[in-house]
């Protein structure tokens, strides 16, 4: 039986622009901008801490079923590239991604979609649907532009440089902050994020997997507006 993660995961890529973990209230905001299909990718993306790339290019085949508590992780390999053939997005090693409730409603939601692509989109000549191409296009920047303009009008003030040109990247900090601020340890933040990290075992038990789910549950409860309501449906015309 294949071992749940061979190597350690990844380190964080390094950025000159300084992270801007959003709120929850900027989330509800920024999420109801995007097309459909990009909201799923980062509602998903904002409770796994993947990096674009693993989402955009994320397969079924790279799932893995977990009987014993009935869910299933992804096992991303390491070969994995980025948008251009020169331009990968790893550090050599897989990454493993732990699903939390809300991450696994949006996988359960795109189950059939496509035999390939988990999150699918636009036309190919031979294939029907195929694999997004990057988050942070220009669909994702009107939105983060919407969403700020709906903040301003909220609160009567200008709304954080750092929300008005969120990136998909912050999405990946938002869960670091709200995993730390729920009290989960370094060690589980790290595994959880992807880090590269050479205290965490090589090798994850069904209860092991269990208690990093357990710990990415967490985030909810750092939601100051209450309990999360988490809705997935497309907008209505």
């Amino acid at each position: 039986m294949r071992p749940w993660l061979d190597t350690a995961p990844m380190m964080d890529e390094k950025t000159s622009r300084k992270p801007y973990p959003m709120s929850w209230e900027e989330q509800s905001l920024l999420f109801a901008e995007p097309p459909d299909h990009l909201r799923r990718m980062a509602l998903y993306k904002v409770n796994t801490g993947c990096r674009e790339q693993e989402v955009c290019k994320l397969r079924w085949e790279w799932e893995i079923k977990v009987p014993e508590i009935g869910t299933s992780v992804f096992l991303i390999p390491a070969g994995l590239g980025g948008r251009h053939e020169n331009s990968g997005v790893k550090n050599g090693d897989e990454r493993l991604v732990v699903l939390n409730s809300v991450a696994m409603s949006v996988i359960d939601g795109q189950r059939g979609l496509h035999p390939i692509w988990v999150f699918p989109y636009g036309v190919s000549d031979q294939n029907g649907p195929t694999a997004v191409h990057r988050m942070n296009d220009s669909a994702w920047k009107k939105a983060r532009v919407r969403a700020a303009d709906k903040w301003e009008q909220i609160h009567k003030t200008s709304a954080h440089p750092g929300f008005r040109s969120i990136r998909v990247h912050d999405l990946k900090h938002s869960l670091g902050r709200r995993l730390r601020a729920a009290g989960v340890t370094e060690e589980d933040r790290k595994a959880l994020l992807g880090h590269k990290n050479g205290s965490i075992t090589s090798h994850y038990s069904g209860a092991e997997l269990g208690q990093l789910i357990e710990a990415a549950n967490r985030v909810s409860a750092t939601d100051s507006r209450g309990p999360v309501l988490t809705i997935l449906k497309r907008k209505q015309a």
